[in-house]
């Protein structure tokens, strides 16, 4: 985490402009925190198969961190939630304006491919990461899902409707954070669409977790504007706060089980964010 965070405040983006808050606005959700999630996954991965090849790997790490913070500034947008906070500091369209905030999101989409493509990796290995993130961040996954999202506002949706919604929005880019890394680690096929899948249903469980940290903790505790879900068709709007612990439950004990199945290096890697992240819709 310490190495990923120096390497992510050295290599912010660097613009040259006379615009009086446009280079701001590039970092400013970079620096202002947040979890490194899904940055974290991909390089523990690279970390325990490939070191030599971890400091490759950051670029790439950073690119995910930047195409997810893209997505959580135009989360936040009037047009869609609307949100003052985020990562307990305010939103981009509340310290600037509006048209900052689309423009730093898109800036920030386009530069994470940038950042792939200039990485010092095999360029077969390059072209492959940027395919994945493409697939899983763009019509076919999160921007799918926030469409979804967005359009059926006020209307419920059935169970399985709201998982496909979730899968897209969040969980595929979690997914696709763990399938990164085996691509640069470069792990047989099988292991890597095993990885992917697990990434899958962990992403499923960080957002019914969202959903409960939404519906049980002020903004101040969670770091962003919570309580903002009543609309939108979360886990806790369906089920309930209790069947949502207990489906939330359920799914970290099946993960739990198939995280036992992965060989030793994968689980050594991979323990620390499990144990950080697996229940903390409890707390722990």
């Amino acid at each position: 985490m310490q190495r990923f965070e120096a390497y992510l405040q050295s290599h912010l983006p660097e613009v040259s402009t006379f615009h009086p808050v446009y280079r701001a606005a590039l970092g400013d959700m970079l620096q202002a925190g947040g979890k490194r999630f899904r940055p974290m996954l991909l390089l523990s991965i690279v970390d325990a198969y490939e070191p030599l090849l971890y400091n490759g790997a950051l670029p790439v790490a950073m690119a995910l961190e930047m195409f997810h913070t893209y997505s959580l500034i135009h989360d936040d947008l009037p047009a869609m939630d609307d949100a003052p906070l985020r990562r307990g500091h305010p939103t981009l369209h509340k310290r600037y304006d509006e048209v900052t905030a689309i423009l730093a999101g898109d800036a920030l989409n386009t530069d994470a491919f940038y950042l792939i493509a200039k990485a010092p990796l095999r360029e077969d290995i390059k072209i492959r990461l940027v395919e994945l993130l493409a697939r899983d961040g763009g019509s076919r996954g999160m921007v799918l899902g926030q469409a979804i999202d967005c359009y059926f506002e006020n209307t419920p949706l059935t169970l399985e409707q709201v998982k496909i919604l979730h899968q897209n929005k969040t969980a595929k880019l979690i997914a696709v954070s763990l399938q990164m890394g085996a691509v640069i680690a470069r792990l047989k096929k099988k292991a890597e669409q095993e990885i992917y899948q697990f990434g899958l249903d962990l992403g499923l469980l960080f957002q019914i977790q969202d959903d409960i940290i939404d519906e049980t903790q002020s903004d101040e505790e969670a770091g962003k504007t919570t309580g903002n879900d009543e609309d939108k068709n979360s886990f806790v709007n369906l089920l309930g706060l209790k069947e949502s612990i207990a489906q939330a439950d359920a799914l970290a004990k099946d993960l739990q089980r198939r995280f036992e199945g992965f060989d030793g290096k994968l689980q050594r890697a991979l323990q620390p964010l499990m144990t950080q992240y697996l229940y903390r819709h409890k707390g722990k």
